[in-house]
């Protein structure tokens, strides 16, 4: 193996609360000369890889810049920019995610919507089933003798947390509720939620209920993006049903105006959770922190430690944008192909979040798997950019080919082997 150093064009980075930039007169990139085969993939497999892909602030910095006491059982703050995870407590804790459980119902809605399968001014005739949710519990109070609309439920469920609505959106979609909770599992199961497990649409205590902080911010991400038209039913402070009026339980809408969702949790056994979601501006752009608190004492307290967790990342920390979509990191040489060269980057914009005044440490390095031979699908993963800072590697993004490039003609294969065999 050999490795080669090669410059690439100066790059800008922007930081969060700066007017200014810091421009960073070259980047040292190093070809991992490894196989020669690459391993292709689909679209569907590397969007998601890198909807899976949660990375950690090195160690390093978090002994620099310790995180704040929060008064939960467990809890974790993602900043979705860059899907890291800024810092964390016991965020793998099995924990029961009570009316947390909501927002994958909800997302299976959606799918259902965006599917076609059901629509938004569809009536649903309510079942007993439906009415009878524990009448203890969050209702917004349907009735079987009046049906109800698909957005009325999605509102009941979401702004009121209703039991109700759960249920009946659940036979809606799927004719049972069994039916909807097995899609529920499966779509846990595609975002890579490996301890999560859901037993009913509600999220009424249920042994075979179960979810962790870090699964949970990765449910509320996928909502986030995937349906982002959807999500907005989050910010709604107060909803009116069979002229009941009922105000969201998340406080903080009313607190901070940068939050606006997602969704609280409580039953004695849970105690009081909340998954809480602030946009505020960055250099550039917005920049969007997650904040999952799980099992606090009290609504009040949820509350408080939530808009805690937001208000630290976003004082703490920068989101660097390193790449945008579609940007070329690198033209390499193509063997075997009808061209000699390819274009490779990222088909999503690349943020990095660091600990304010770190940026300047960064050190990009791409490790490429040459030598790259066609045929080259589109999409398909050429290396690997690592950053580094103070030694430590702190995040890892799969490199992408922008282009496809075809086989060149049995000539032109017959003559790169040769060449190959002296390289």
């Amino acid at each position: 193996m050999r490795l080669f150093a090669r410059r690439l064009h100066p790059l800008i980075f922007s930081t969060i609360h700066a007017n200014k930039v810091a421009q960073y007169p070259h980047w040292q990139l190093h070809n991992f000369v490894g196989t020669d085969f690459i391993t292709r993939y689909s679209m569907k497999k590397i969007l998601a890889a890198l909807a899976a892909t949660v990375l950690s602030i090195s160690a390093a910095f978090a002994q620099t810049l310790p995180p704040p006491t929060v008064a939960a059982k467990s809890w974790l703050l993602l900043d979705t920019t860059s899907n890291q995870v800024v810092a964390a407590q016991d965020p793998d804790m099995r924990i029961e995610p009570a009316s947390l459980a909501k927002i994958m119902t909800a997302y299976v809605v959606f799918g259902a919507l965006r599917d076609k399968k059901i629509s938004l001014d569809q009536m649903v005739n309510v079942s007993v089933r439906a009415w009878k949710v524990d009448p203890s519990s969050s209702k917004m109070f349907i009735d079987p003798a009046t049906p109800v609309s698909v957005n009325d439920l999605l509102y009941g469920l979401m702004v009121v947390s209703g039991n109700d609505a759960a249920v009946a959106l659940a036979e809606a979609v799927a004719g049972t509720e069994d039916s909807f909770v097995a899609l529920m599992n499966h779509e846990a199961e595609r975002m890579g939620m490996k301890s999560t497990h859901f037993g009913n649409p509600h999220g009424l205590p249920s042994a075979d209920t179960y979810s962790t902080a870090r699964d949970l911010s990765t449910l509320a991400a996928h909502v986030i993006v995937d349906f982002p038209e959807f999500y907005k039913i989050d910010s709604t402070k107060k909803y009116t049903y069979n002229k009941i009026t009922q105000p969201n339980r998340n406080r903080l809408l009313w607190l901070d105006p940068t939050v606006d969702g997602m969704k609280t949790g409580h039953t004695s056994s849970a105690g009081y959770s909340i998954i809480a979601s602030a946009k505020r501006p960055n250099a550039g752009g917005d920049r969007r922190l997650l904040a999952v608190v799980i099992g606090t004492d009290s609504d009040s307290i949820r509350t408080q430690e939530a808009q805690k967790l937001l208000n630290w990342g976003f004082q703490n920390f920068d989101a660097v944008k390193l790449y945008s979509k579609g940007q070329a990191v690198d033209t390499p040489q193509v063997w075997k192909g009808a061209k000699s060269q390819i274009k490779i980057g990222f088909n999503h914009d690349v943020y990095v979040t660091v600990p304010k005044g770190i940026a300047d440490k960064i050190k990009p390095v791409l490790e490429r798997t040459d030598p790259l031979i066609a045929p080259i699908q589109q999409n398909a993963k050429v290396g690997t950019l690592k950053v580094n800072a103070d030694g430590k590697t702190i995040a890892e993004f799969p490199v992408l080919a922008l282009e496809g490039v075809n086989q060149a003609s049995i000539f032109g294969r017959a003559w790169d082997s040769i060449r190959l065999m002296f390289k």
